[in-house]
């Protein structure tokens, strides 16, 4: 048991050092070198490079200090730790990239007329580098601690926090960028927000089933044996017929959704049928741990 457990910590521990990466790649690959912006803390940071070439490393771990120290007491032991790794994780990619590109190891994506391409491209490095550090518990600091701490308590979900804190910083940017990269920072915010849902909610997409039918057992028999699938009968009372029956519940892939309603319609045409989106399953039959 406590190999499995400190197992997971290195896989978390490694999984927010790979997030960070992404994270500071897409900072500094797409977003400065066309003159983009970014939200939250690190949008300050980047202020701060355009306005006096401060370099992005060193003004993202100072103005993340006071605010891991609030971590500190809010978010606990564990919480607090994993944070720490993501901005140290990041302080040291941002600095190690920067290096990289000074010496002209990398040459970052620079464009004067197609900057929806950069958006799309900023937008998905930095919303899958959050998103991999938010499945694992961690924050790369700056809004992010914000963020964290509003999902804990109120429930919101990390995109749309991180989405709404974005937009206030972006829009205190107007004073310093031009409106039209203004605009195009949006379409990247947008989709950093929708990717970072993404990865947290599960990338693996099944359907659930809700089949009330007079027939319901008969169903359930044929999709176990047919389908090989679990399937659970949930007693329920109609309120116009005041009868007793019965509903099934039944979790399967995209692949399997045309076979399921097939079955469900050739032993009862009238059955009703319930389908909705399911964005994580975890169990036999689907992801294990």
């Amino acid at each position: 048991m406590k190999t499995a457990k400190m197992f997971d910590q290195l896989q978390a521990i490694i999984a927010i050092i790979t997030g960070s990466a992404i994270y500071a790649f897409g900072l500094l690959y797409f977003i400065i070198p066309n003159e983009l912006m970014e939200g939250g803390v690190t949008g300050i940071t980047v202020l701060l490079n355009y306005a006096f070439n401060l370099s992005p490393s060193i003004s993202t771990m100072v103005l993340n200090i006071p605010l891991f120290l609030i971590g500190l007491k809010i978010l606990g032991k564990r919480q607090s730790i994993y944070t720490g790794i993501g901005i140290a994780s990041l302080t040291l990619f941002l600095w190690l990239f920067e290096l990289l590109i000074n010496r002209g190891f990398v040459v970052p994506f620079r464009t004067e007329h197609d900057y929806i391409l950069a958006s799309l491209y900023a937008g998905v490095t930095l919303g899958a580098g959050l998103g991999i550090v938010f499945r694992f518990g961690g924050t790369t600091g700056g809004s992010d601690i914000i963020a964290r701490i509003i999902n804990r308590k109120f429930g919101f979900s990390m995109g749309q926090i991180i989405l709404s804190l974005d937009i206030l910083i972006i829009g205190l940017s107007l004073f310093y960028i031009p409106l039209e990269r203004i605009l195009y920072t949006l379409v990247a915010v947008f989709i950093a927000s929708k990717v970072i849902d993404f990865i947290q909610e599960g990338a693996y997409a099944a359907k659930a089933f809700t089949i009330i039918s007079d027939k319901a057992p008969d169903i359930a028999e044929h999709i176990s044996t047919e389908m090989e699938r679990g399937v659970t009968l949930i007693p329920a009372v109609g309120v116009y017929s005041k009868e007793a029956k019965h509903m099934v519940y039944c979790v399967v892939s995209r692949q399997e959704i045309r076979r399921l309603t097939e079955i469900a319609k050739s032993l009862d045409p009238r059955a009703f049928i319930i389908i909705n989106d399911v964005n994580d399953v975890h169990g036999e039959g689907f992801k294990e741990k």
